[in-house]
């Protein structure tokens, strides 16, 4: 059986590769907004972070997200990843990886 090639992607938080599955996508859409895109479908402009709840808090800080998509982020946006990060890597460990 042939090996499938796995996608990876470039974590924004900290510049690693990684497989696509282990990210979770951000989208700004042609209006501007900013939202969390789990399928990885919505259209617009991506970018991937890592399942690393310490990376979402340092990049609050350092305003990362504002610097990657060009425009200010609220902070509230960035509560919102902190909290689906945080339950994305708690059902990872739970459950393991999904393949």
């Amino acid at each position: 059986m042939k090996k499938r090639k796995i996608p990876m992607r470039k974590d924004v938080l900290t510049n690693e590769m990684q497989p696509k599955k282990s990210l979770v996508r951000i989208v700004r859409s042609s209006e501007g907004e900013i939202s969390l895109d789990p399928t990885g479908k919505k259209p617009g402009r991506g970018a991937y972070v890592s399942l690393d709840p310490a990376a979402v808090q340092q990049a609050k800080a350092k305003k990362t997200l504002d610097k990657v998509f060009g425009q200010p982020i609220p902070p509230a946006f960035y509560d919102d990843l902190f909290a689906y990060v945080d339950h994305q890597k708690a059902r990872q460990e739970l459950f393991g990886a999904q393949e």
